[in-house]
């Protein structure tokens, strides 16, 4: 089943407001009390909606076991996410299950994970249907705008929660320090609002730890795992993931081969994005033991080539690799020895590499570094985006679309079909999605 924009954004809302029920009644249960459990101060809890939208997009294809654990690696590695995020964006801990059997952390455990598991089970499988069908009950001109009135509350709720909950402590004292009479009152009702959503916060996670914050003095540049350390880890990753698949085509096949995501420069997006995101994610863990990074990697590798797969082929129609001929695959899109290799890959990379490379970047200037940083930022980005562009346009010729926008015809002078084989020799137009659409069709029919 194919997704329109507005169709992913209603569920997103909808399954935002259906976990929020949910936290609130589970609250009540618990704490006897009625309380808020969202982030913000919408009846929305944004978490449930973000994992059931990602499950529909990137699990729609699946059923029964698969889909069950599938879903349960997407939503566990969500809460985890955003667990970890909430700790470095408010230096709290709002949940803990330290005391539940199998853990990771305190953020995750097996027992919410089998729940978080049934429940995208289920969504795929029986509750999307139902939620698109309620929408699409929706007259056209009401849906719509509805859409992005909500937008625009999450934004402007989002927004305003965050600054109130970060700054609450040493902004309202700067706050009350002003002289005029509008300051003293912009204080107060400043300070008002943000003692209200603490407090609503701490109503909602009575157990919530005030994790204690060491102040840092930067003398290094990318200290850490901090965000100047993780964009030049994504490029140096970008870079040498593209080097090595080349390098492997090369003697797997014989024949070099272009192994390029982008079409500026040699630089693979997926092995970027993993290493980067692999370091941000694990790096709290990069001292334990090498089967904990081996699992880790091996899962969390998977689930991340199988996302990316679903994602190339919605977006481009086209698919870029193809593992139906292995063993153990699944849909073509991971295979059991690729996902071993992203585990063996997770090891290496922190027992062996990881430690050396984050000690060569550390000796960079600070001003050097930040510069480049943000130079190779803006070239990436820029770079990303005509990629971008002439892939929908390779898709739209493919269709006998004529070019008609000043875009279209860049893109067509530029980037050609006999340019873009070179560049991405081993992509091949998605068929997936309407065999899967003509099969239900059948089936519906039968």
């Amino acid at each position: 089943m194919t997704y329109t924009g507005y169709d992913l954004l209603w569920l997103f809302f909808l399954y935002s407001f259906a976990g929020w029920v949910l936290e609130t009644v589970f609250a009540v249960v618990k704490q006897k009390n009625l309380v808020n459990r969202g982030l913000i101060n919408g009846p929305v809890c944004i978490t449930y909606g973000v994992g059931a939208t990602l499950i529909t997009v990137g699990l729609s294809e699946l059923e029964g076991v698969w889909l069950f654990l599938g879903a349960t690696i997407y939503a566990t590695v969500i809460e985890w996410i955003a667990g970890h995020m909430i700790e470095k964006a408010f230096h709290e801990r709002w949940w803990d299950y330290s005391k539940r059997k199998w853990n990771l952390d305190g953020y995750i455990c097996a027992a919410s994970s089998i729940v978080w598991g049934a429940l995208g089970y289920i969504v795929v499988t029986w509750a999307n249907y139902f939620s698109l069908n309620l929408f699409h009950l929706i007259p056209g001109l009401l849906g719509k705008p509805l859409i992005w009135v909500m937008l625009g509350i999450l934004a402007v709720d989002n927004l305003a929660s965050y600054m109130l909950l970060k700054g609450r402590s040493g902004r309202l004292d700067q706050w009350e320090a002003a002289n005029n009479q509008i300051a003293n009152v912009s204080a107060r009702l400043g300070k008002w609002i943000a003692g209200h959503v603490e407090r609503r916060i701490h109503r909602a996670y009575p157990q919530a730890q005030k994790l204690e914050v060491i102040p840092k003095t930067k003398t290094v540049f990318a200290e850490g795992c901090d965000f100047y350390k993780v964009m030049v880890l994504f490029f140096i990753g970008a870079f040498l993931g593209d080097i090595i698949e080349t390098i492997f085509c090369r003697f797997s096949m014989g024949y070099w081969m272009s192994r390029s995501s982008v079409v500026w420069g040699s630089f693979s997006i997926i092995w970027g994005i993993a290493i980067a995101a692999a370091t941000a994610l694990l790096y709290k863990y990069k001292d334990r033991e090498s089967w904990f990074l081996f699992w880790m990697g091996t899962m969390l590798g998977g689930g991340y080539e199988y996302l990316c797969s679903v994602f190339t082929e919605i977006v481009f129609g086209k698919i870029f690799w193809d593992y139906s001929g292995i063993p153990f695959n699944l849909g073509g899109r991971i295979n059991l020895l690729f996902c071993f290799f992203w585990g063996i890959a997770a090891v290496v990379w922190f027992k062996k590499i990881y430690p050396k490379v984050s000690s060569l970047i550390e000796k960079i200037p600070i001003l050097f570094g930040k510069i480049t940083t943000w130079c190779l930022i803006i070239f990436m980005c820029a770079n990303m985006l005509v990629s971008c562009m002439a892939l929908i346009r390779s898709e739209e010729r493919t269709k006998n679309l004529a070019a008609t926008a000043s875009w279209q015809v860049w893109m067509d002078e530029h980037y050609d079909d006999t340019r873009l084989n070179r560049i991405y020799p081993n992509a091949k137009k998605a068929n997936k999605i309407e065999q899967a659409a003509e099969q239900k069709a059948q089936e519906a029919k039968r």
